[in-house]
């Protein structure tokens, strides 16, 4: 296992949920790491708390200029890059009969091939480290909840995009693994205006039961497993579920 300690990591994504809390666990750990994300006063303030060790780019990952500068920001914080953690993401819903193409095609540019083009431009600097990527799955890959299937489309397209990155870059000693986490709050489906805090909170909450473990999860047990697949030198092309059991269709009956 690779220590985090002198890491330089870069996190899209970071101004909240799941990306807020991996920033927080490598930079507690030592590593050099870089944020993103398009709302400037989240990343600003996710930065503040955690001190020196992380640096906030305010950025859309579907813009080119964006991907380049974020880039460049890793490289003069961190000295390199150890690991791209492609967490930044958005959320669509709709039935299959009133989709919007618009909507749908900016989703993908958003959760799929924003990281596509980013894993490339990290790509020699990854090689320069032995470095890892990691991609942010979905339960809604596991389980179908109606009127998500854009969202679920665009997770399963990441699955896909881990195994086959991982066998392409593995010759530049390059690990390509992806989390998969249950439910945790998060701000996405606030972000796409489909409910406000309260109502994601609630929403949630009332999944517990359907969860093995009894609850749902939290950013930082999502963090832990992303710091492991980012350490273990010989995992590639894994799609671990962390997701306390939702996956595997508990019932009651």
């Amino acid at each position: 296992m690779r220590a985090i300690t002198g890491m330089s990591v870069v996190i899209t994504g970071g101004g909240s949920g799941i990306g807020a809390a991996t920033a927080r666990h490598f930079a507690a750990r030592g590593a050099k790491v870089t944020i993103c994300g398009r709302r400037t006063d989240k990343i600003d303030a996710v930065a503040r708390d955690i001190g020196a060790n992380c640096v906030a780019v305010p950025a859309d990952v579907t813009n080119g200029a964006d991907r380049q500068r974020l880039i460049d920001v890793a490289l003069r914080h961190g000295g390199g890059i150890d690991a791209l953690i492609s967490n930044a993401g958005n959320m669509y819903r709709a039935p299959v009969t009133e989709l919007d193409e618009a909507q749908l095609l900016a989703l993908f540019h958003t959760n799929v091939i924003a990281g596509m083009l980013l894993s490339g431009l990290a790509t020699p600097h990854l090689e320069a480290r032995g470095g890892a990527i990691i991609f942010i799955g979905s339960v809604h890959a596991r389980r179908a909840f109606p009127g998500a299937s854009p969202y679920a489309a665009t997770k399963g397209a990441i699955e896909v995009l881990t195994r086959v990155l991982a066998a392409e870059l593995g010759a530049k000693r390059i690990r390509v693994n992806c989390v998969v986490p249950g439910a945790v709050l998060t701000e996405i489906n606030q972000r796409a205006g489909l409910v406000d805090d309260a109502a994601a909170a609630a929403r949630l909450t009332a999944m517990a039961p359907l969860h093995a473990l009894g609850r749902i999860g939290t950013g930082d047990e999502i963090a832990e497993a992303i710091a492991y697949l980012v350490c273990a030198q010989w995992t590639t092309g894994a799609v671990l579920d962390v997701d306390g059991g939702l996956g595997l269709g508990l019932t009651n009956a």
